[in-house]
């Protein structure tokens, strides 16, 4: 696997192998390799994946951190690694990054897999009250992990991958960790889901409490022209670290090697 880094381009991995790419997108706190279980498991397949601006080690570059950043940096990154034939695959605040780039129906882009992924309509819970306690949800160790336990996760995860998700959520740029709740999580982009023209499938975790199915069903599926949905059981928000074989098989179904 290399790596790349540029001037202020995301830091990246991509593995050559066969395709389409795979291009993963992670969640708001994650990191490149919140998809290390998925990746795994696809061997042989051309995978890129992306540490968004903020985050990791790209929470060295400025801001802004805001949605459409993420859109630019993501196709700024695609066209550093010679992408031209992908699958974009996102997680939560990156299912919603994987909306916006769709919209803009670039060439080489086949479909899209959006994982327990922010919805085209936020939900009804996402007042101001609400996401101004979500802003502080990664504000210490102990908040990141009261928060992976009782509300990310609905299944007991390896000790390791528990570290993970608290290291990864504590380095997050200030601004990066802040402008997701407060802002990004608000933004309705319905118009601009509407425009995707590509093959969508949607995954949802049974017992997810942050993208409940029911969220997910109504306020992202009927925005999609060409959708199909799908929902894992007993498994909470964070699919790609609960379910990693159950979401490698539902994305080997919808993206074969060609």
């Amino acid at each position: 696997m290399t790596t790349t880094q540029q001037l202020l381009l995301p830091t990246y991995d991509h593995r050559r192998g066969t395709g389409p790419t795979l291009v993963f997108l992670h969640y708001w706190g994650g990191s490149a390799r919140t998809w290390d279980l998925v990746v795994d498991r696809l061997a042989g397949r051309d995978v890129l994946t992306i540490d968004f601006r903020g985050w990791s080690r790209s929470n060295g570059l400025p801001g802004p951190y805001t949605l459409g950043q993420l859109v630019d940096d993501t196709l700024a990154v695609l066209t550093d690694a010679g992408v031209s034939d992908y699958v974009l695959v996102g997680h939560s605040m990156g299912g919603k990054v994987a909306q916006l780039v769709a919209a803009m129906r670039p060439v080489g882009l086949r479909g899209i897999v959006l994982v327990g992924s922010a919805p085209a309509k936020p939900a009804a819970q996402i007042t101001p009250e609400y996401q101004e306690v979500l802003s502080h949800a990664y504000d210490s160790d102990e908040s990141v992990a009261g928060a992976r336990d009782h509300v990310l996760t609905a299944s007991e995860l390896p000790a390791s991958v528990k570290a993970r998700i608290v290291t990864d959520s504590r380095a997050g740029a200030d601004a990066a960790r802040t402008e997701w709740p407060l802002r990004g999580i608000a933004e309705d982009i319905t118009a601009h889901t509407r425009m995707v023209s590509v093959p969508a499938l949607v995954v949802a975790g049974e017992k997810d409490q942050v993208e409940p199915v029911d969220v997910l069903r109504d306020n992202l599926v009927p925005y999609l022209s060409q959708a199909d949905f799908m929902v894992i059981p007993n498994t909470g928000h964070l699919i790609p670290l609960e379910a990693p074989g159950d979401l490698v098989t539902a994305i080997a179904a919808f993206a074969p090697t060609a």
